[in-house]
């Protein structure tokens, strides 16, 4: 069958298959209309994709690099031959994201592709020095199996394709369990695979329970999460169970320092983006500002007046802040806003829901001044369109407030001061430190996150050991008796002035 919304799905590279589930209406949160239906995999459903990739992946396994890496850069050809605009507009519909930025999202995904494929090209082991003469000692890196790739709705298909290309890069096959929010967007992509083995690449639909059955099958053996905290401690704890590796990528809540050297109109303005972008759900948005004493008043009156220029409304129309992805979590922006206000904060901009969109889930993005460490709007993750600004008197006390959470994703600050720069790179408890421009990413060096903030990285080197194991090899090419097999001459006894049996 040919994919469409309003039939759920499943994929099995490279097929769509009619769902066997009860099905369930996608609504869009900007309209409240319905955009189509999808349902969660039933066991059986499982059960044939899981099949499916074992036989693929023990071919795809065996295959040469070049080889492998020609059908990765298939894939990437895919992507930038085909027309991904009712794609797009599906990721607007189901999620409510401005349409530039879902096309921009999926016009990033080939480069991914082409990076891995290339990587596993060049480096497929080390060979060491060895520790006895005649010997051959080498490390080699061989695929897990089957991974699993549970995916957020946020970023749907990027984010799909990074660990994708690493784990097809190193030899396995991937079973992807996508967002319930963003299902048909991911669905509609899932085509680009099909010039890969049959079986290789699927995608099934369904919610904790199907990424649950995943995650504890014996037929899997890698997982990547992005998502909540909470959720990514339950794959994390599953997966130490079973003795299987996983990467969890579990969001945070980032500080963004203003230093007295910023340059505040540069400041203002990219402050706006990393607390604003995708309506604030991003895992690496800036949502603790700690701005120095020195040029608070100034930074805010910038940072307002920016903000108040940006345009809400429906991700189909001329607009930058879209809906929320749900009422559930416009709800708990609010309860944050409310609480912090209710503390003693003010909003200087927004903290409402817009007179004009009192359809959807939207919500005005929202600057908070008079922010303190201990209001909850500092200690849990928003995941909304609020920048709470706690006022500090140096960047010494902004680094330390900085440092106070749990979290620990990405960090940004503001400096034209070189010396605060490399302060801030080196101290600063983060996985990732962007000085003087948030947000950016680069397919070669590591993503994720320290302390409740994930375990493992995304991209780079590291992104595609994730999803390989090494093995050591050691091969003696001309094959001897070595000296220190047993039985021990007896030599060696008298020499360590022990006898050779002791009674």
């Amino acid at each position: 069958m040919s994919f469409s919304p309003s039939e759920p799905a499943f994929f099995v590279n490279p097929s769509y298959l009619r769902m066997g589930g009860a099905p369930r209406a996608v609504v869009d949160p900007a309209t409240l209309e319905t955009v189509g239906a999808i349902a969660a995999a039933t066991d059986a459903e499982t059960d044939a994709a899981l099949a499916a990739a074992a036989r693929a992946q023990a071919g795809w396994k065996a295959l040469d690099a070049k080889a492998r890496a020609k059908c990765l850069h298939g894939v990437a050809n895919a992507i930038e031959a085909a027309d991904f605009t009712g794609c797009a507009e599906l990721m607007v519909r189901e999620m409510g994201k401005p349409y530039p930025e879902a096309i921009g999202e999926i016009a990033n995904c080939a480069p991914v592709f082409r990076y891995y494929a290339e990587m596993a090209r060049d480096e497929a082991g080390k060979i060491a020095g060895t520790t006895q003469a005649g010997s051959f000692q080498y490390a080699r890196y061989e695929p897990y199996g089957v991974s699993v790739h549970i995916m957020p709705y946020n970023f749907p298909i990027l984010l799909m394709c990074w660990t994708v290309a690493a784990s097809l890069a190193a030899g396995n096959a991937c079973i992807v369990k996508p967002a319930e929010a963003t299902t048909l967007s991911t669905l509609d992509f899932m085509a680009v695979f099909r010039s890969l083995p049959e079986g290789l690449v699927a995608c099934l639909p369904g919610g904790a329970e199907t990424g649950r059955a995943l995650v504890e099958s014996d037929r899997t053996h890698a997982v990547a999460f992005t998502g909540s905290v909470a959720a990514g401690r339950r794959v994390a704890v599953a997966c130490a169970e079973r003795t299987k590796p996983c990467v969890i990528e579990a969001g945070g809540s980032d500080p963004l320092i203003v230093s007295a050297h910023a340059p505040l109109e540069v400041a203002a303005a990219g402050s706006v983006t990393a607390a604003f972008h995708l309506s604030g759900q991003v895992c690496t948005s800036a949502e603790r500002f700690f701005v120095v004493d020195a040029v608070h008043d100034r930074f805010v009156e910038l940072f307002a007046e920016k903000t108040r220029a940006l345009r809400i409304g429906n991700g189909m129309d001329e607009t930058e802040i879209g809906p929320l992805v749900s009422e559930a979590a416009r709800a708990k922006v609010m309860r944050l806003v409310d609480d912090a206000v209710a503390s003693g904060a003010r909003a200087v901009v927004g903290g409402r829901i817009p007179p004009a969109h009192n359809v959807g889930w939207f919500y005005e993005p929202t600057i908070l001044t008079g922010v303190t460490p201990d209001m909850a709007i500092c200690r849990e993750e928003c995941f909304g369109p609020v920048a709470a600004i706690c006022r500090v008197g140096d960047f010494d006390e902004a680094v330390r407030l900085a440092n106070d959470t749990p979290f620990g994703l990405g960090a940004s600050i503001f400096t034209t001061d070189l010396a605060e720069a490399h302060e801030a790179a080196e101290r600063l408890e983060a996985g990732m430190v962007w000085v003087n421009n948030p947000l950016i990413d680069n397919d070669a060096l590591p993503f994720g996150g320290w302390k409740a903030s994930g375990i493992g990285r995304e991209l780079g080197r590291q992104g595609l050991d994730a999803f390989r194991r090494s093995k050591m090899v050691v091969i003696d090419h001309k094959p001897v008796v070595q000296d220190w097999w047993y039985p021990y001459p007896d030599a060696w006894f008298r020499k360590a002035g022990g006898r050779k049996h002791v009674t």
